[in-house]
């Protein structure tokens, strides 16, 4: 919706316009509400968007790569955006190394500022199973990456790897929500549809406690997602989909579980009390 502003008439008597007294924290949070809107109108152009971005000889992995940490670095420097993006990076070719075993055909790795990063399948995966594991060896990969900022941290001492550690192990745990198009959302593909409307809950729980752009877009597109597989879960393609042994129910089920568990771990012995700001 366009917004005009028009000017008052000069008088003499006009009182002076009352500065903005909110807290800054305030005017930031208005600021992003209001972009998630925008995010929520134009999401079916953005979805298009993203995904035909990976067919664009323009956007490789290593100058979208570039462009990331040049744009985390206007908010965090070069030092952290550098560690972030390579752990953006690591996540990414843990699905992007399981696609491949699995003999599914994928795009490199592509970042999106301030989006996070996506590898574009060029076909589905054969079954639940397959969808299980091509989802959790992103946060697998992505938890291993982690330890290495950790185990810097604790030759050197210094902070900036602690910080990285942390939002590593966050990142992953993050995308253990189990909810689509999370990594935890397709884990629970093997497991049971309900778990689906669990995690969405968790998800509109999360972003009422912390609201902005990026948790209202995938908040959007996994309501979007999950209805989809909802209203289809009872067909003979879904059924056949889902078909999956007890041993690999068991299997997922396990690694889903200690995965979250170590990294909440990790988060708990990582915790530093700066903002993204003081790195």
């Amino acid at each position: 919706m366009d917004s005009h502003t028009y000017p008052l008439p000069e008088s003499p008597a006009a009182p002076a316009a009352r500065r903005d007294e909110r807290p800054p924290w305030r005017r930031a949070l208005g600021v992003l509400i209001a972009l998630g809107l925008l995010l929520v109108k134009f999401g079916a152009k953005l979805k298009a968007l993203l995904l035909l971005l990976p067919k664009l000889k323009l956007f490789t992995t290593s100058a979208s790569m570039l462009v990331s940490i040049g744009a985390y670095a206007l908010i965090w420097g070069w030092r952290f955006a550098v560690g972030f993006v390579l752990l953006l990076l690591v996540h990414e070719l843990g699905h992007v190394v399981q696609l491949r075993r699995e003999g599914i055909k994928a795009s490199a790795p592509m970042f999106i500022p301030f989006l996070g990063a996506l590898v574009a399948m060029k076909e589905l995966p054969k079954d639940a199973a397959a969808e299980a594991r091509v989802g959790l060896a992103g946060p697998v990969l992505g938890s291993i990456g982690a330890l290495v900022p950790l185990a810097l941290y604790g030759l050197t001492g210094n902070e900036l790897f602690q910080a990285l550690a942390f939002v590593g192990f966050f990142l992953n745990l993050f995308n253990l929500l189990p909810v689509l198009p999370l990594d935890g959302g397709r884990a629970m593909a093997a497991l049971s549809p309900w778990m689906w409307l669990a995690g969405f809950a968790m998800l509109i729980a999360a972003t009422l406690a912390f609201p902005n752009p990026v948790m209202i877009l995938v908040l959007l597109f996994g309501g979007v997602e999950t209805w989809r597989r909802w209203r289809q879960r009872k067909s003979p393609e879904a059924r056949e989909f889902h078909r999956v042994r007890p041993a690999t129910r068991l299997a997922v089920a396990a690694v889903y579980l200690g995965l979250a568990a170590a990294l909440a771990v990790g988060m708990e012995a990582t915790f530093l009390e700066r903002d993204f700001g003081d790195v």
